[in-house]
């Protein structure tokens, strides 16, 4: 649920310490955690908590799209800096990278996926445009083929994420996004 009205400053402040509060709490692998404890270890009431976050899944939806903007902040960051393929493939591992230093934030995430959350549909799309946009880009260059489209790689963004708890995430993500980029690479003759 987004507010149409500003919040007041106060109010601002408390919404953002329980945000972050919450995101430290899931990197840290707090999932059991009463809800009502997040307003006490965020230094607020909870009522406060309640007001801006009704549920759980309201407060991780939160986080989420902090995050997600991040992220998408960050794509076009680095479309902005760096050759178009580069662009993509610090994209890629970086999406690899923010998903291994968040694994609480992914088990959150995924009691959410249950809910079909209207937050993660909105987080698909917008990432999904990031990456048609870094695609588009280097496909342009030359660099990568342009007969591959975002939600091919949306779909491989997807398995990586729904792998977080594999024994050997890392390593394995970091392979699939070495895969992806190697198929994407245009080759002479192509």
């Amino acid at each position: 649920m987004t507010d149409t009205k500003p919040l007041r400053a106060d109010a601002r402040r408390n919404r953002d310490a329980l945000i972050a509060k919450a995101r430290e709490l899931f990197a840290e692998g707090c999932f059991d955690l009463r809800f009502d404890d997040f307003a006490k270890l965020a230094g607020v009431g909870t009522g406060t908590l309640y007001r801006h976050f009704p549920t759980r899944e309201a407060l991780a939806e939160a986080v989420y799209r902090e995050e997600l903007t991040a992220m998408c902040d960050r794509a076009r960051e680095l479309q902005a800096t760096l050759p178009a393929d580069e662009a993509l493939e610090s994209f890629l591992r970086g999406f690899v990278d923010h998903l291994h230093s968040h694994e609480g934030l992914a088990r959150t995430l995924a009691t959410l996926m249950a809910t079909r959350s209207s937050a993660l549909a909105e987080g698909a799309q917008a990432l999904g445009q990031v990456v048609a946009d870094l695609l588009a880009a280097a496909a342009k260059t030359g660099t990568i083929r342009d007969d591959v489209g975002a939600g091919a790689v949306m779909m491989t963004l997807h398995g990586i994420s729904a792998a977080y708890d594999h024994p050997a995430y890392r390593t394995d993500a970091d392979g699939v996004i070495t895969l992806v980029l190697a198929g994407l690479r245009r080759h002479s003759g192509r």
